[in-house]
């Protein structure tokens, strides 16, 4: 029995959102706000018209209140409306607090149709729209408890049942099955719970659907996102295993051509005419190379000149005279790029060692911006065509001087954001493929390195 009270208390908790984290708020807040206060002033002329029609058929022949008193009440009533989704609590309980004050000073204004629909519309938005569900059900409760505590008292110490019987006419007859007074009293309850509840469940099933459609929104973008991520290892996968398979092609016919050369040499000085056949062989071997080689990196470029060609662009690779222009493609990241060269010197490097660097910093700054914390980077490039020292480690890699690229930020990781590690993977073989250092990692002050030095050859291109 516990177990059943308590499956029903988790349930209600959850309809009515109270352990929920999601908070409500407006697509644009500007412009929702801005159409509250047009609705708000509506209602407050609405209220005004109505409060001066009902009074011109004798509405309030009754009551001895002042004319500018009733117009007074009935704008009060209905501005609060202009703040309804800005602070929904807020208003409820002011729209709320006039019906109660106003109903036991003046209880005609309280009565008028659209002061009726004010506070139905009062009761909705705090439903739909707070933000703090725990103090919406407490603020909601306290209200509709107001609001049947007033109507029981009215019963009681108002007019009471049978005076309002009385002026009826129905005090000695009956003319249903049951007792005018009953009638009466269920009537009027009846009414007001289809209000209250029509109100306060209309504002529930809206805070939901409003729910459900933002969670449906994240789970499309978080869809798409891994789709894409999806798509892009997928790539990746081919293009490795396509190099796997150039290198086996290379491998190959470079032994076979190193054998027939071998041969040839040894044969053309004794039989010139025997040596004919390594020679040939050589010549088959290198063009088949070539030709493997030619289709193996179309495959490889292939996707990158699809979307080249979609697009209409025809651009040659970058190089590292580029890496600044990553600053104006990072998505939202504050980018820094720092060069520290001679003049002339970042477009003396190399195309293949260029094209190396600049993709390193281009995963680099990917990476911050998917799995890092981080608002900023920074990336600095580095050219030095002296030779390395003895006592600098790895000197005897750079003996012609280096070039290279440094990724730095101060972010950390994020949560859920875990990559396949295939970037970084493509990074270190590029790096094992020039011949060159890398320093990939977190730093000790905080933050992530991406470091890649690689060798200068001895003349400049």
């Amino acid at each position: 029995m516990p177990q059943h009270r308590a499956s029903w208390t988790a349930r209600l908790a959850d309809w009515w959102g109270i352990d929920s984290g999601w908070e409500r708020v407006p697509a644009d807040p500007a412009r929702a706000y801005r159409n509250d206060l047009w609705l708000g002033a509506a209602f407050v002329v609405v209220c005004l018209v109505g409060a001066e029609l009902a009074r011109s058929f004798g509405y309030f022949e009754d009551d001895p209140a002042p004319v500018w008193l009733l117009y007074l009440l009935a704008a009060l009533g209905a501005a609060p409306l202009m703040w309804r989704r800005r602070f929904p609590l807020v208003v409820v309980s002011v729209v709320y607090l006039h019906f109660l004050v106003v109903g036991l000073t003046v209880p005609m204004v309280t009565i008028l149709v659209p002061l009726q629909v004010v506070y139905f519309v009062a009761l909705f938005s705090a439903v739909a729209w707070a933000r703090d569900r725990q103090a919406m059900v407490l603020v909601v409760g306290a209200a509709l408890l107001a609001m049947f505590g007033w109507l029981a008292w009215q019963f009681a110490v108002g007019a009471g049942i049978d005076g309002i019987v009385e002026q009826m006419g129905l005090a000695d007859e009956q003319p249903g099955l049951i007792d005018p007074g009953v009638a009466f009293t269920a009537y009027n309850l009846l009414i007001n719970l289809a209000y209250f509840y029509g109100a306060v469940v209309a504002g529930q099933l809206m805070w939901h659907g409003a729910h459900r459609r933002e969670q449906l929104e994240e789970s499309a973008a978080t869809i798409e996102r891994q789709t894409t991520e999806l798509q892009r290892q997928a790539v990746v996968t081919e293009r490795l295993r396509i190099a796997r398979e150039l290198h086996d092609v290379v491998a190959h016919h470079v032994s076979v051509i190193g054998i027939q050369a071998a041969a040839a040499r040894r044969m053309i000085g004794r039989d010139p005419e025997a040596a004919a056949a390594p020679l040939a062989t050589i010549e088959v071997e290198s063009r088949e190379a070539v030709t493997q080689m030619r289709g193996l990196l179309g495959t490889l470029r292939g996707i990158e000149d699809d979307d080249q060609a979609a697009a209409g662009v025809r651009a040659p690779e970058p190089g590292l005279a580029d890496v600044p222009g990553l600053a104006d493609s990072t998505g939202g990241l504050d980018v820094e790029v720092r060069v520290v060269a001679d003049e002339g010197e970042v477009d003396d490097v190399p195309g293949p060692i260029g094209l190396s660097l600049y993709r390193t910093a281009q995963e680099a700054l990917s990476n911050v911006r998917k799995h890092s914390t981080a608002r900023s980077a920074r990336v600095v490039v580095r050219v030095d065509r002296r030779p390395a020292r003895r006592d600098e480690p790895a000197a005897d890699r750079f003996p012609h001087g280096f070039a290279e690229v440094e990724v730095l930020d101060d972010g950390r990781p994020r949560q859920g954001s875990a990559g396949t590690g295939l970037g970084l993977m493509g990074v270190r073989e590029r790096v094992a493929t020039h011949g060159g250092v890398a320093d990939v990692g977190p730093r000790a002050t905080g933050g992530y390195r991406v470091r890649v030095r690689l060798p200068l050859p001895e003349d400049r291109p």
